[in-house]
């Protein structure tokens, strides 16, 4: 009897604070790819202060995901090491996504420690669309703080929540 093909899975890790569009164009192609992808979101960092909680980066992710209308995508949050993570989805892969030469050698050393702690799972490395080449988290929080134009750079969704964030935090 023929086993039924295996189901092409995909993590695809970060801390999102906030999605932007960048993410999604990585997302977007990365899901055209396999037939199920799993945004995942570290609950904790040891290095990094987040605008959103957990609860609220998840949300971020679904209702951009919505908008943009990718189905085959669902968002979960996880403790430990991403390949474990991956272990657990059946993912076969890891996506990472790449903006600059900067990024490559971060990328390149993390793919290789998860390729030594799990080299079942692969690194699918994927360059961002030329528009979001120059996007990062941390740079259009800093141009939201300054009431700078998001527009074109993250989903309204997500525009009205960092705006609204910002305003709170003026208080």
């Amino acid at each position: 009897m023929e086993q039924a093909p295996q189901r092409r899975i995909a993590v695809y890790p970060g801390s999102f604070d906030p999605v932007h569009r960048g993410h999604l164009d990585i997302a977007r192609r990365a899901a055209h790819l396999m037939d199920e992808l799993v945004i995942a979101i570290p609950e904790t960092s040891s290095t990094k202060s987040y605008l959103f909680t957990i609860e609220e980066r998840i949300h971020l992710w679904q209702e951009a995901l919505a908008e943009e209308g990718i189905a085959n995508a669902r968002v979960a949050s996880f403790s430990g090491l991403t390949v474990q993570f991956a272990r657990e989805q059946g993912a076969q892969a890891i996506v990472r996504g790449l903006r600059a030469v900067t990024d490559f050698e971060l990328e390149f050393q993390q793919a290789m420690m998860n390729r030594n702690l799990a080299p079942e799972i692969e690194t699918l490395m994927i360059v961002t669309a030329l528009p979001f080449l120059f996007v990062s988290s941390s740079l259009l929080k800093e141009v939201a703080r300054f009431n700078g134009d998001l527009n074109g750079i993250v989903t309204p969704g997500v525009a009205r929540a960092i705006r609204e964030r910002i305003a709170a935090e003026r208080k």
